[in-house]
């Protein structure tokens, strides 16, 4: 089945249609907005099962993967929403100084207006709706564009979009590269992109000839060190879960492996072990093993493997565009594997003998969008008190994302703006501050000719 791509001409009509509704006032009240959100939990509920289809035929993704890494991720955002919307759209009172009394002060959440969300293909339910959950808690309207390399993915999204909203409230539109640049050249009151450093680039300079602000969620080499105190069972398993977890295909996948020296031998035995553990012994026939999304990212990845050492994995089948979990060794860190985000299942490994070693070479590279520290707790502090990145986790991978009240986001190279809970209303919402006077008293001090200044002076 073609794969259709939305005219310009529609587009545009879109975003007329878009800016002409939300003029109208009827995204603002509360008692919409929580009509909209439960209207679009339904329809998740509905459309479960379709969605799974597509992620499988897309990304060989399994149902259980899909429900943990998708659909459950979104639905808990808009319970979460539902629960605290109303705190979130209060006014906020702020104190008001002497110098302007009897003034009152206070902040008021107002949606920004309309919004273009563009999302990835390796997560390409969750990375789409649920920044869709916060455009609609706060208020804004959306137009939202699928990634085409996750074509059935992208077709079922239309098809719910368009049963549970209006268009002029919520639309989809499908394309590539072109659409990209028509949608990233119009006019929006926000531009919400997930995907990589460099299309990061190509969106912030679009998005600066209308001076709209942009949230964007990025990537990188999330390191992960492996140091002196590890229990090393415990970090192989969670380090193999999070590097094959749809296989590889995800932003804050352990990028690369920093291992004190000793430890080397312990933690290939228990890595191989893990991976037996979570897919058994050819993970080609697992059915809880993704596939790269495309023939290009299968190549770029499977070159990879000949840059180091295979201790572990290494086979690969193009007409599946399976690649099996491959740990390398002896890889130089000036290599390609080093030098890109790897995005799949190979993990180098690099062998320290200090952790200021460790943390050197994390520091003098571009901020990670995550990075993960398994040893003891008070040298995993210090660590990130020495290190940036996006988000963190001690002791464990990916799972800092599962905590509805930890902002999601990046720092640098790996991004900027946060999502999930409250900060997901947040980033669609301007705080607009108000100063409210009485009309009739006016304190003459402040017009000139400035009488009584001096005494005036002592309050400023």
């Amino acid at each position: 089945m073609a794969f259709e791509f939305t005219p310009a001409a529609r587009i545009e009509a879109l975003a007329a249609a878009q800016h002409t509704f939300f003029r109208t006032g009827a995204t603002l009240p509360e008692k919409f907005r929580r009509t909209m959100l439960r209207r679009f939990d339904a329809a998740l509920v509905n459309w479960e099962k379709r969605l799974c289809e597509a992620l499988w035929q897309d990304l060989h993704k399994s149902y259980e993967e899909s429900m943990l890494t998708e659909l459950s991720l979104v639905r808990g955002e808009i319970r979460y929403h539902l629960r605290h919307l109303r705190e979130w759209m209060r006014p906020e009172g702020r104190p008001t100084p002497l110098k302007l009394l009897p003034a009152k002060s206070r902040i008021v959440a107002e949606p920004l207006g309309q919004a273009l969300i563009v999302a990835p293909w390796n997560y390409p339910v969750q990375l789409l709706l649920n920044p869709l959950v916060g455009a609609i808690s706060a208020g804004c309207t959306a137009v939202v564009k699928p990634s085409p390399h996750t074509p059935s993915v992208a077709r079922v999204i239309e098809a719910l979009i368009r049963e549970i909203f209006d268009e002029e409230y919520v639309a989809v539109v499908q394309g590539g590269r072109e659409v990209n640049t028509q949608l990233f050249g119009m006019r929006w009151d926000v531009i919400f992109f997930t995907g990589s450093p460099a299309l990061g680039r190509v969106v912030m300079r679009a998005a600066a000839e209308h001076l709209t602000p942009v949230v964007l969620e990025l990537g990188g080499k999330s390191p992960c060190i492996v140091d002196r105190g590890a229990d090393i069972g415990v970090a192989a398993r969670r380090i193999a879960w999070g590097k094959t977890l749809n296989a590889g295909q995800t932003c804050i996948a352990p990028d690369y492996l920093l291992i004190h020296a000793s430890l080397r031998e312990a933690f290939v035995g228990a890595f191989g072990q893990a991976l037996r553990e979570l897919y058994g012994d050819d993970a080609r026939t697992s059915p809880h093993y993704v596939r790269l999304v495309n023939d290009r990212a299968f190549e770029r990845v499977a070159g990879y493997i000949p840059q180091g050492k295979v201790l572990i994995g290494g086979r690969t089948d193009a007409a599946e565009r399976y690649i099996e979990p491959t740990l390398l060794a002896e890889v130089d860190p000036a290599a390609p594997v080093m030098q890109e985000e790897i995005f799949g299942p190979v993990l180098p490994m690099l062998p320290f003998e200090r952790i200021d070693e460790a943390v050197e070479f994390v520091a003098e590279r571009e901020k990670p969008l995550a990075l993960y520290y398994f040893g003891p707790e008070a040298v995993g502090r210090e660590v990130l008190r020495r290190t940036s990145s996006g988000g963190a986790c001690l002791n464990d991978t990916i799972m800092h994302i599962a905590n509805d009240q930890l902002p999601f986001g990046g720092v640098g190279n790996s991004g900027m703006g946060r999502y999930h809970g409250r900060e997901s209303f947040e980033a669609f919402t301007h705080r607009r501050s108000v100063l409210q006077v009485p009309g009739r008293f006016d304190l003459p001090f402040r017009y000139p000719p400035y009488k009584g200044f001096r005494w005036v002076k002592k309050i400023l």
